[in-house]
């Protein structure tokens, strides 16, 4: 939730008072997440750090209609896979397969300190689960786990119908629990 009314904090400030400190500090929030997120479209960080920048250029330059945005986060990835389908259409890769989008970066599972508290080989039973999981499947396991999104935010960002994200949610988390003999 703090998040959430910070996120909107930010955008009141950068609006009405064209704040560059609470631009730079939302920058902060999200270029991460954004970032990983490209990278796992393009496998090149330094064009996906191009495209994040260029997502924030376009909401500083655009800062006087932010209020029309109602979801920023979700706005901010469905700018940057479109910017990333883009880059990948102009520079004849053309071949965009799930696989390639899910065997970078993007989908290692990230350490904090709750994954300390796992013993190392719980901790490589559950990455080696989520590499079993099909591309698609593997992908909104990730949004919706990692990065928070919710199930209409990730719908809303891969284009898919809600039933069709919480119906991969539900079998990634079924193939997880037989793969961790939870059966």
């Amino acid at each position: 939730m703090s998040s959430i009314v910070s996120t909107q904090e930010h955008i009141r400030r950068i609006q009405v008072n064209g704040d560059e400190a609470a631009f730079n500090e939302l920058y902060g929030l999200h270029e991460p997440r954004l970032n990983k997120f490209a990278y796992s479209f393009l496998g090149d960080r330094e064009v996906a750090q191009e495209i994040v920048n260029d997502a924030f250029l376009k909401i500083w330059t655009g800062r006087g209609n932010l209020d029309t945005i109602k979801n920023l986060q979700v706005y901010l990835y469905v700018l940057i896979k479109n910017a990333c389908l883009n880059h990948l259409r102009n520079t004849s890769t053309k071949k965009i397969k799930e696989l390639q989008l899910t065997e970078t970066y993007y989908f290692r599972l990230s350490v904090d300190p709750s994954h300390l508290l796992i013993s190392k080989e719980l901790e490589t039973r559950v990455l080696n689960a989520v590499n079993q999981l099909p591309p698609r499947c593997k992908l909104i396991f990730k949004m919706v786990k990692e990065d928070d999104l919710s199930v209409n935010e990730v719908a809303a960002i891969l284009g898919l119908s809600n039933k069709t994200v919480f119906a991969q949610l539900a079998i990634a988390i079924k193939k997880l629990d037989d793969a961790l003999g939870g059966k």
